[in-house]
């Protein structure tokens, strides 16, 4: 088997050099236990919050561990009768080319009967998905008729929390990206209303107000501090802020952090903010996966995946999305499904 593991802590912005590859006998199973072959990885920007050395959310990963992630993957060697072989599973496998699992934690079978891409299941009907469905619905309490800013808006979550606000009712869904070609993607394939290309406008804030002219009531943001506090002014009475990544704070130290400066709407205009970590939702994860199944299946949610090969190909790929390259889901495929 082979797995990527952290070889030096990140300064700032991560580079393939601060990872190594590295090639290991492939693992057995014991009792309980069960080997699966990856076929697609993902890369979550969140990871980075823990590639520094300090902790965040997560514990700082130990230098010389295998980078954590998301994988779809088939049972190919078990001692677990509840995931026998050939079983396709979803999971915390991180980047490596095979893993033991337990059947606890974050794991799922994939239906055999689905004939949805196995991809879908760590992208839309992964922590992304499940990520902007938790987000919007439990955590910005969404009610239908409200404006929507969704930042970061072509990125697997803001993309699929744009769609299901739209098919919840809003009354606007207004997204921030940053090319012409993903803002484009957003209006005609993803059904936003309008999409501001932060790149080019000549001040996003003005961008923003000419969009949302009657006000935010729920800023769903996956950027950091400095879009928040661009939004806070804008925000309607009773609006809600959905804390859901922070990207681009994520390679900064805490000094270097924009602070949130326009707090007077929080008295004045009863605006609450909160963030989440989508694994308190898990009890609640079939109920949205089944939801989201079934838009896909109708048409409802559209999907836009980047597919790389191979798994040395991770580094590159993940350091990529800190550089605003990518365009959707970015995911490594590692073998065949078969």
């Amino acid at each position: 088997m082979q797995q990527i593991v952290l070889d030096h802590y990140c300064d700032g912005a991560p580079g393939p050099e601060n990872f190594r590859l590295e090639t290991l006998p492939t693992p057995e199973p014991g009792e309980g236990r069960f080997r699966v072959r990856h076929i697609f990885n993902s890369v979550d920007p969140g990871t980075r919050s823990r590639l520094s050395g300090g902790d965040s959310y997560a514990p700082a990963l130990p230098l010389g561990h295998p980078i954590d992630g998301f994988s779809v993957g088939l049972v190919e060697a078990s001692q677990n009768p509840d995931y026998p072989e050939g079983t396709h599973v979803y999971f915390a496998g991180g980047w490596r080319s095979h893993s033991i699992q337990s059947g606890r934690g974050f794991i799922g079978k994939i239906p055999p009967h689905s004939q949805l891409p196995l991809s879908l299941w760590i992208g839309v009907l992964g922590v992304p998905g499940l990520t902007a469905w938790f987000g919007l619905k439990s955590v910005g309490q969404f009610q239908s008729g409200d404006r929507v800013l969704i930042s970061s808006a072509a990125g697997p979550v803001g993309a699929t929390a744009g769609q299901l606000a739209r098919h919840a009712g809003a009354e606007q869904v207004i997204g921030i990206a940053g090319s012409d070609t993903k803002c484009a993607w957003l209006i005609e394939k993803a059904g936003f209303d309008k999409a501001i290309n932060y790149k080019t406008v000549p001040d996003l804030s003005v961008a923003i107000g000419d969009a949302l002219p009657e006000g935010v009531d729920l800023l769903f943001d996956n950027v950091g501090n400095a879009m928040i506090d661009r939004v806070l002014p804008i925000m309607r009475q009773n609006g809600r802020i959905c804390v859901s990544g922070q990207v681009a704070d994520y390679n900064l130290s805490p000094s270097e952090t924009p602070g949130i400066v326009h707090t007077k709407p929080f008295i004045t205009h009863r605006v609450r903010m909160q963030g989440l970590v989508v694994f308190d939702f898990m009890r609640d994860f079939p109920v949205a996966l089944d939801a989201m199944a079934g838009m896909i299946a109708a048409g409802h949610l559209h999907v836009q995946e980047e597919i790389f090969e191979g798994l040395e190909a991770m580094p590159e790929a993940f350091c990529g999305l800190f550089r605003g390259e990518n365009f959707g889901r970015r995911i490594v495929h590692l073998a065949q499904s078969e």
